[in-house]
């Protein structure tokens, strides 16, 4: 063959590889199945500032682990498990991300903890074409890809996403409560501007302008110059971007100044932590969530089964944290028993974008993902703080 042809062949070859869908260019990694195992890696805030998320999350995965590997594993592969701390810091998550994927040689990567620190690490895991699962975080760059590039197919979430559910709480708040005056007060991170994000957008569907946007540093405990404004500029109803002792911080702040005022939380801000550390500072908080938080005293069968066993586990009550892990796991389960026998990341991918809906024991809505969407719902309640509990005041929301 002449020079000329080769070069016409190889042009030719080079035209059609570009053409091919981005589907078929996605480089999905073997590495972690063995004839006996499946290695899974996660990492999660277990000593950090939102350990209190980390530590049940992790518990829920541990359970969910033992639970899959006493009754068979997935087509007779059990479950390994590779758990490190990131600390809620995007260095270290970065550090346990390179170790899992050059050393420990995992599969996926399931319910990896924070909006900071999975954004920093999870190119490290599409470079490998290591397969980000359900992280424990809704921002949106968790589902939302570009089909320009082939890597980002890689990646699923499970939980309702920061944006919709944000938009969804708030539309309903204010039309129920005629507010005039909205704030907000969000963590200065990726979390906190996609709740920035669902408020800014939905205000702005509603024509009505915010009365203060206000935010705080990542690990910060003093909110008085925050809420200070919040009051001076008039707000009528405060929606909270944090997490767990911000939100209480925030609210226990309003009290001292004696500021009567409305507090809507994000998604995570609905969990039992809230009003069990914040006690009467946080009664009557409302709060955007994906499903109703069980009690032990009320839940009835497989659910009751499940806290009381946890209980049994961890010497502790279980909570949403605990059913968010818990699920990541049940839900990577559930596509690597479809995925066959003979498991390969090609053939995992394709479970999960088969359209197969997995139903977990919680009655949350269906997960179930497409080649197009790898976000599994946006489906948002409210629950409010009455007596020290969640209580669901709306359901079925959507903005």
């Amino acid at each position: 063959m002449s020079k000329s042809l080769k070069a016409l062949g190889l042009a030719v070859s080079a035209l059609a590889l570009t053409c091919l869908p981005a589907a078929a260019q996605t480089k999905v990694t073997n590495e972690g199945i063995s004839p006996t195992e499946i290695v899974i890696g996660t990492h999660q805030d277990l000593s950090g500032p939102i350990k209190v998320w980390g530590v049940p999350v992790s518990n829920g995965m541990k359970m969910a682990v033992e639970e899959i590997n006493a009754s068979g594993g997935i087509n007779g592969r059990k479950i390994k498990m590779i758990l490190e701390d990131n600390g809620y810091d995007p260095k270290k998550a970065v550090l346990a991300s390179q170790k899992m994927v050059e050393r420990d040689k995992v599969f996926a990567m399931i319910g990896p903890m924070g909006s900071p620190t999975v954004l920093a690490a999870q190119d490290i895991l599409f470079d490998a074409g290591v397969l980000q699962l359900f992280p424990l975080t809704a921002a949106e760059f968790t589902f939302k890809f570009d089909p320009a590039k082939p890597q980002e197919r890689l990646k699923f979430n499970n939980l309702l996403p920061y944006v919709e559910s944000t938009r969804a709480a708030l539309k309903y708040m204010m039309d129920w409560k005629n507010f005039k005056k909205p704030c907000i007060m969000h963590q200065d991170d990726e979390y906190g501007k996609n709740v920035l994000d669902g408020f800014t957008q939905q205000l702005g569907a509603m024509k009505v302008q915010p009365a203060s946007v206000t935010s705080y540093k990542r690990g910060a405990s003093d909110f008085s110059a925050q809420v200070a404004k919040m009051k001076s500029d008039g707000c009528d109803l405060v929606v909270l971007g944090t997490v767990i002792r911000e939100t209480i911080g925030a609210m226990n702040e309003a009290k001292k100044l004696g500021w009567d005022v409305t507090f809507l939380g994000a998604t995570p801000t609905n969990v039992l932590e809230v009003p069990a550390l914040g006690k009467e500072a946080v009664e009557g908080l409302y709060a955007a969530s994906g499903f109703e938080i069980p009690y032990e005293d009320t839940a009835k069968g497989k659910v009751k089964d499940w806290l009381v066993n946890y209980k049994k586990m961890f010497n502790t009550d279980a909570n949403t944290q605990a059913i968010i892990g818990y699920n990541a796991v049940m839900t990577f389960a559930f596509y690597a028993q479809k995925a066959g026998k003979d498991l390969s990341g090609q053939k995992m991918l394709d479970a999960l974008e088969s359209g197969d809906k997995f139903l977990d024991i919680f009655s949350s809505p269906p997960t179930k993902f497409s080649k197009t969407d790898h976000l599994a719902n946006t489906i948002t309640q409210v629950q409010q703080v009455k007596g020290g509990r969640w209580v669901l005041v709306k359901d079925n929301l959507m903005f």
